[in-house]
């Protein structure tokens, strides 16, 4: 499947995969700024045409664990109409409040050593891109489901921790 995407900058790096397997497609920043509640913003300087019937999906990649950042939305939705710069954003987390399990002391949760926080610089690999089809669905309201699940209505923690 072939994907069109256009760089809106000269210092954008085209997506490309790591790995033959890898699913998705690693997105590296071209600029880094801050917005006014110090959330860390990425541009990637590419824009995508994602056809009809697929959506755009943008995760942090796994080196994120070794910032202190998460990423504000979780998971990123490009709808297919969408056509502007792929933007990532990521929330600072505050190292020094960062703590860390001691093992050797019973698992009791101690704080971390104050450091300086850890981002991703201009240049790094900040997300990756999956794209998928997806079925568009009608919904149908009911009084009723037509069938009962042993499951039900639990959820947040009801099959046990």
């Amino acid at each position: 499947m072939k994907i069109k995407f256009k760089k809106l900058s000269k210092e954008a790096v085209s997506p490309k995969y790591a790995y033959t397997h890898d699913a998705g497609c690693d997105l590296t920043a071209i600029n880094k700024s801050y917005d006014t509640y110090g959330n860390v913003v990425y541009g990637t300087g590419l824009a995508v045409e994602i056809p009809e019937g697929y959506v755009g999906l943008l995760f942090p990649r796994s080196s994120v664990s070794k910032q202190d950042l998460l990423m504000s939305n979780s998971v990123g939705v490009i709808d297919s109409g969408y056509q502007g710069e792929i933007i990532v954003k990521f929330k600072r987390i505050n190292a020094i409040s960062v703590g860390i399990v001691n093992y050797l002391n019973e698992n009791e949760l101690m704080p971390s050593k104050a450091r300086e926080e850890r981002e991703f610089e201009v240049g790094d690999r900040v997300a990756q891109l999956i794209v998928i089809p997806y079925p568009k669905v009608e919904w149908e309201e009911v009084e009723e489901f037509d069938s009962k699940t042993d499951r039900g209505e639990g959820g947040f923690g009801s099959s046990g921790s």
